[in-house]
C-alpha cells in the first residue's frame, strides 16, 4: 500500500469545501486499501478582513460578487443538492451571516498537531456547524463545543483559543499558499505536485489519487 500526502486548502466559510471534503471522503473509500492517505488540512480565509460582527450573507454576497438574491437562492440550492448527494446536508435557509473564520483555523492547527484524525474529526464538526447549522464558527464557545465533539480536550482547545496560540503559524501557512498560487479553495494538493480546485466528483478525485500513486512508482 503506498502513501499519498494530501493538503486540504480551505475555509470554514466555504460552502464548495464541504462538497469537496466529502467528495474527497468518498473517492479515499474507492481506493481503500490501494492507498494510505495523509491529509493535512490547511488555512485559507475567503474574508480574512471580517469584524467579529459578522455580515449578513446576501449582502455580503452581493457586494463581493454583484449577485442578486435570485441568483444566491439558485446557487445555494445547487449547493444544497450537491451536498446531499454525497451525505453532507446544508441548512435550507441558508448560514445567514457570514463570520471571521481565524480563530477556527487557529483550532484545527492545534487539533492537527494533536493527530490527523482529531483534526479531520474537528473540521467536519466545524463545517456542519456553520453551513448545517448557521452557527458562528468565530464564537469561542461553538469552537469549544465542536472540539469536545470531534474528541478534544476542551480545557486545552480554550487555552489554545484565549492565548492566541498559533496565530503566527497559520498566518505564515496561509502566505505559503497564496505565495505558490492557491487564489480559491478547495483546493487538494497530492504529493506536493497534483493540484485539484473545486468541489469536484469523487470519480474525478479517484482518477487522480490513483494517477499520482501511479507516478510514485514511475
Amino acid at each position: 500500500m503506498k502513501t499519498l500526502k494530501i493538503d486540504f486548502v480551505s475555509d470554514v466559510a466555504c460552502p464548495w469545501c464541504a462538497i469537496g471534503l466529502a467528495s474527497l471522503e468518498q473517492a479515499l473509500q474507492r481506493v481503500e486499501g490501494d492507498v494510505k492517505p495523509e491529509i493535512h488540512f490547511q488555512p485559507f480565509e475567503l474574508n480574512p478582513q471580517m469584524g467579529p460582527e459578522g455580515q449578513d450573507v446576501t449582502e455580503h454576497l452581493t457586494q463581493k460578487y454583484g449577485s442578486t438574491p435570485q441568483q444566491q437562492a439558485l446557487a445555494r440550492e445547487n449547493i444544497r443538492q450537491r451536498g446531499a448527494a454525497l451525505g453532507f446536508e446544508f441548512r435550507a435557509e441558508g448560514r445567514g451571516r457570514i463570520w471571521n473564520t481565524f480563530d477556527a483555523h487557529r483550532l484545527l492547527h492545534w487539533a492537527g498537531l494533536q493527530s490527523p484524525e482529531k483534526q479531520h474529526a474537528l473540521k467536519k464538526v466545524l463545517l456542519k456547524a456553520y453551513h448545517g447549522e448557521a452557527r458562528n464558527p468565530s464564537d469561542h464557545e461553538v469552537l469549544l463545543a465542536a472540539a469536545k465533539e470531534a474528541g478534544l480536550d476542551e480545557a486545552e482547545a480554550k487555552l489554545v483559543l484565549e492565548s492566541g496560540r498559533y496565530a503566527n503559524q497559520v498566518r505564515e501557512a496561509e502566505q505559503v499558499w497564496t505565495q505558490n498560487g492557491i487564489h480559491a479553495v478547495p483546493s487538494i494538493i497530492l504529493d506536493d505536485k497534483w493540484l485539484i480546485q473545486g468541489g469536484q466528483p469523487p470519480e474525478i478525485l479517484e482518477q487522480a489519487i490513483r494517477q499520482a500513486v501511479a507516478e510514485q512508482g514511475a
